[in-house]
C-alpha cells in the first residue's frame, strides 16, 4: 500500500464530454493502474482525448523499439517530394511492411531517406516534449504522454491526400502480431496502432494505438519494459488496455462509468 500511495496520485477522474471525444465515458484508470502494480517489470500508460490526459509514469522514457515506425511513415508522406503527389510502387513496398510486418530493413530504408532532423521536426510539431531521436532509430525514446499526444493528432499531422492510405496501414496489421490491445478492441471501434518489441525477449513490449468510433477520437499507450519474457509481456498489454478500454462498448457510451482512484493528469 505505501508503495501504491507513493507511485499514484490519489484522486477522482473527471472526464468531461467535447468533440471528439468518448461522451461520458470514464477509462478505469484505476483498475489499470491497481493490475499493471501487480505485474513483473515496469509499466507505465497514458489515455488521452481532445479533452483530458490521464495514466501512470506518464513522462518516464523508454526505448521506442518499433513503435517509432508510425513515426517514420507519417514522416515519409509529410515530404515535399510526396505529400501531394499519388504513392507509386516503390513508396508502398516500403510503407506496408515496415508498418504492416514491422520490417526493420524497409524502416531503416525510410529513416535514411527522411533523416533524423525531420523525425525530430515532426516530433516537435506534434507537440512531443520529451521524444528524443537516435541514431539506431530503436533506441529513440518515447513517453507515454508523448505517444498519445502523436496517435490523437496522426490525421492531423498526416497530408491530406494519404491519410486514408496510412491509417488503413495502421488498421491492418498483420494477424501474427495482434496481440495485446488488438485483442480487446470494444465493439465497433477501429484500432490504428504500432507495436514495439524489441528482440522479442520481453525486454520491451509497446503499444501504442488510436481507436476511433465516428467522431470520437481515444489514444492509448500502454509501455512495458523489463518482462520475464514477450509472452509475459504481451498480456500485460492486454490486460491494461482491456480495463482502460472498459465502458466504449456502445450499450453503455454515453453513460458515466464510475473510475475514481489512482491517477495522473495533464495536458
Amino acid at each position: 500500500m505505501r508503495r501504491l500511495a507513493a507511485a499514484f496520485l490519489l484522486a477522482a477522474l473527471l472526464w468531461p464530454a467535447g468533440a471528439g471525444a468518448a461522451e461520458g465515458w470514464k477509462p478505469d484508470v484505476a483498475g489499470a493502474a491497481s493490475w499493471a502494480s501487480a505485474r513483473q517489470g515496469t509499466v507505465t500508460f497514458a489515455v488521452r482525448t481532445e479533452d483530458r490526459l490521464v495514466g501512470r509514469g506518464l513522462d518516464r522514457q523508454f526505448p521506442s523499439a518499433s513503435v517509432i515506425k508510425a513515426m517514420l511513415m507519417v514522416t515519409y508522406l509529410r515530404q515535399a517530394s510526396v505529400r501531394d503527389r499519388a504513392l507509386d510502387a516503390g513508396d508502398k513496398a516500403l510503407l506496408s511492411p515496415t508498418i504492416r510486418r514491422s520490417d526493420n530493413i524497409t524502416a531503416t530504408r525510410i529513416r535514411d531517406i527522411v533523416g533524423n532532423d525531420a523525425i525530430a521536426r515532426l516530433a516537435r510539431r506534434a507537440g512531443m516534449s520529451r521524444f528524443v531521436i537516435d541514431p539506431n532509430w530503436g533506441s529513440s525514446l518515447i513517453t507515454a504522454r508523448d505517444q498519445t499526444r502523436f496517435f490523437l493528432g496522426i490525421e492531423d499531422l498526416l497530408p491530406d491526400r494519404h491519410r486514408a492510405y496510412a491509417l488503413r496501414l495502421l488498421r491492418t496489421i498483420v494477424r501474427s502480431q495482434r496481440w495485446g490491445m488488438a485483442q480487446v478492441i470494444p465493439d465497433r471501434w477501429k484500432l490504428h496502432f504500432k507495436g514495439g518489441w524489441g528482440s522479442g525477449t520481453g525486454a520491451v513490449d509497446h503499444q501504442v494505438g488510436l481507436l476511433r468510433r465516428a467522431d470520437h477520437r481515444v489514444a492509448i499507450a500502454v509501455l512495458t519494459v523489463g518482462n520475464p519474457s514477450h509472452a509475459y509481456g504481451k498480456a500485460t498489454l492486454r490486460g491494461v488496455s482491456r480495463r482502460l478500454m472498459r465502458g466504449l462498448e456502445p450499450q453503455v457510451l454515453g453513460t458515466a462509468v464510475p473510475a475514481p482512484g489512482s491517477v495522473q493528469s495533464g495536458p
